[in-house]
This record gives C-alpha cells, structure tokens and sequence, in this order.
C-alpha cells in the first residue's frame, strides 16, 4: 500500500498492510519547534531553517527527511504553501534558537519583555511571558456581555480564531481562492501521503474562545436561548465557509480536520445530555454537509476523557477522533476498542505525553508504544499519533523510540 491507501483502509475498519503514521498532519499531532531542533541534531540531519508553522503553539514544520526516517503517512495542506514566496520572515524561539515565522503572525516585543501576538487592530490577543514557550490567549472579546462586536468582528480580536498557520491570509479573497487551488493540487500531485485539510468549526471551543470558559459554560445552563442564537449564527457562517473550502479543495484532501475540545481530565465538560441539545444537531449538519460536498472522511479533535459522548458524536457522521487522551477517565484503550472500535477510528492515543513521553527512559518509551499498538490497531480503525503535541521538554532519544516502536511492531 502507499501511505495514502494504508490510512483510507484504516479509517474503513480493515487492516493496513503496517499501522498508518501521523506526525505533524494537523495542529495537534505536531512537535514544538524547540523539540524539532533537537530531533533533527540528534538524527544528524543537516540543519535547516527552522519554520514555526503553529505561531501561538510555536509547533515546527517538519521537513521531508524527517517525514521520510519515520514513515509519515499523512501531510497537512498547508505544507503546500511552505516555500510560498514572502510567506516567512526572521524571529528567535524562547531558546534564543533562530527561526522563520509567518509574516502574519510575527510576535512584538511588549514593554514588560513579554512577546505578544496582535489583531490587525492592534489589540494584543495573546502573551509569551519571559520564560514560557508558547502563548496564552489574554482577550476574550465577549466576556463583558455590553461589547458591540459582531462574530466576524470578534472572531478578528480573538488568539485562535485570527491568528492562522499557513496558508492564513494567503487564502482570503478570490486571487487567495484561485492560489489555494493552485497549491492544493500541487501538493496532490506530488505525495502519496494522505491529505488533511483543517477546517476547525468549532462549537464549544469557539464559546471558550470568545465568551471566556466560565461565561460559556453559565450561558448553557441559565441563558439556553441566547446559546442557541449564538450556536445558530456559529454553524451559518461555518457553513458558507465549508462551501467554499471544499469547492476548492475538496477534490485534493482525503480528510478534513475540525476541532472541538469536550472533555477534561475527569470526563466532559457537560452531560450528554447537554451535547445532545447543544452541539449534536450542528457537529451532524456541518459534517454530512461536509461528506456531500466532497469525498471526505471527518476527523474530529476532541481531547479529555469523552467517552460518554462517543455514542453520539458518532450518531452525527463522525469517522476519526482525535488524540485519544489515554490518561483521562474512561479513556482505557482496549476498552474504547472493544466498545466502538468497529464504528470510530482512533487517531491517537499511541503514546502518553502527558507523563511518560517527556520522562520514560526509551526502553519504557518502547514497551508503553508496544502495548497501545496491541490494544488500538487490530482490525483496523487506527492511525498512530502520539496523545497530542509533542512538546519542547521532551527527548529527542524518546521520539526516535516511540516511531522505533511503531516500525517494529509493523515488522512482527
């Protein structure tokens, strides 16, 4: 099978010729650039030039001939736009390490030493305070119920909403549609790898993002209505932009990525019964509406523990989920195989990061990596990815263990 075939049948319930292989397909199965460095050192890979691909999770483009030593099956679209003239310019990692960062996104150092991202207003949206690694969202353009923002305008002033990774900006407007095309069917035509095109939707996170967690999660309980109206005008303006997403793309992508973190460590963050009247409705309208506009299979990225949720997210048209938080309650993997393996893909959940990617010695790395794979890939119905991120405190040697794993249990 080419890399391409082996994630299709994964995602069909049948068993790939080897366990399909994702590293850095999306936001969430990446490295973060400081990680990537130490990677590509310690594999002795020449160095290149270091590209900040995520800006607000600082996450790394991984090059080809890291893709290649590990046998990644997937690509993101916006790989596409890598070497889109203009699109980088110089900026420094927390480390001091020099890197390219999209032109977009770059940072502003703030009078405290803080780096900040800003709206194209000015506003500053996130911060990186001295000493951190990534950013944290600082403005929630809702939490004071008097604002006048509309969607769109808030959705503007908000960490992840207007802060994109590539394409970004490159993609707005007809000259942004026509170059979308252009790059998507160039990236179709030269891997075999399968295409992931990330789309986001967001229901609950996009409450989180702009309402503020604590006002969203008020506003569902004591203000129903006002919820609904939100929620209503989220999935219309989602919808168009589907339309025209999959106009452009559809034809080139085999999965499209949305995003909607439900969970937390202990189980969701709402009933099912919740969800059932909130969110089921509109995550089952957006992702048949995608599934008829094109030949796509739906990935959602939803971590913490959601297994109560499973039934129903895979009532409404899902196919993959994402990263299969292992360490959360009610996330046992041979359980979740045994109780929806044969309805849900599980993407993820290969590797805990939580507290043993970043601690374990390689060989406990190996043993752990081992273990997942027989519980999550028989049969199908998975596709490898460490349990999100793998993040800058981790080491290198790990990393090599974990995909080291995965070769050889394909080799058994």
């Amino acid at each position: 099978m080419n890399s391409r075939q082996r994630v299709l049948c994964a995602l069909d319930h049948r068993q790939p010729d080897r366990v399909p292989v994702d590293l850095s397909g999306h936001r969430s199965s990446g490295i973060a650039a400081i990680a990537y460095k130490r990677l590509r050192a310690h594999l002795g890979l020449p160095e290149k030039p270091l590209k900040v691909y995520d800006p607000v999770q600082q996450l790394a483009v991984v090059d080809e001939d890291v893709l290649g030593a590990f046998a990644v099956d997937t690509v993101e679209l916006g790989r596409a736009f890598d070497n889109e003239p203009g699109l980088w310019v110089d900026w420094e990692l927390p480390d001091g390490s020099p890197c390219l960062m999209p032109r977009w996104a770059s940072p502003v150092r703030q009078d405290d030493g803080d780096w900040a991202l800003l709206s194209k207003s000015g506003r500053v949206l996130g911060r990186m305070p001295n000493g951190a690694i990534y950013f944290e969202q600082t403005f929630y353009p809702w939490a004071d119920s008097g604002n006048e923002f509309t969607l769109g305008e808030a959705m503007d002033e908000c960490l992840w909403t207007a802060i994109g990774s590539p394409p970004g900006p490159l993609a707005a407007g007809e000259d942004g549609r026509a170059l979308l095309r252009k790059r998507a069917k160039a990236l179709r035509q030269s891997t075999d790898r399968a295409i992931i095109g990330l789309f986001g939707g967001s229901l609950v996170e996009l409450g989180h993002f702009l309402f503020r967690h604590d006002n969203f999660f008020m506003m569902l309980a004591a203000e129903p209505e006002r919820a609904h109206r939100f929620l209503d005008e989220a999935v219309e303006l989602y919808l168009a932009a589907l339309e025209r997403y999959l106009a452009d793309v559809g034809e080139d992508i085999d999965i499209i990525a949305f995003g909607d973190d439900m969970g937390t460590q202990a189980g969701p963050q709402f009933s099912p019964q919740m969800y059932r009247e909130f969110f089921k409705p509109r995550h089952r309208k957006m992702w048949r509406r995608a599934k008829k506009l094109a030949d796509v299979r739906v990935m959602l990225h939803c971590c913490g523990g959601v297994r109560p949720l499973l039934d129903d997210v895979i009532a409404a048209g899902l196919d993959a989920i994402n990263p299969v938080q292992i360490s959360c309650e009610g996330m046992d993997p041979a359980a979740l195989k045994r109780d929806f393996g044969s309805r849900l893909t599980f993407w993820g959940g290969g590797c805990d990061t939580r507290s043993l990617l970043n601690t374990a010695t390689p060989k406990q790395v190996r043993e752990h990596v081992i273990a997942q794979l027989q519980k999550l890939s028989p049969g199908g119905g998975f596709v490898f990815q460490q349990v999100h991120n793998i993040l800058a405190d981790v080491p290198p040697e790990n990393v090599v263990a974990m995909f080291a794993a995965v070769r050889e249990f394909g080799d058994c």
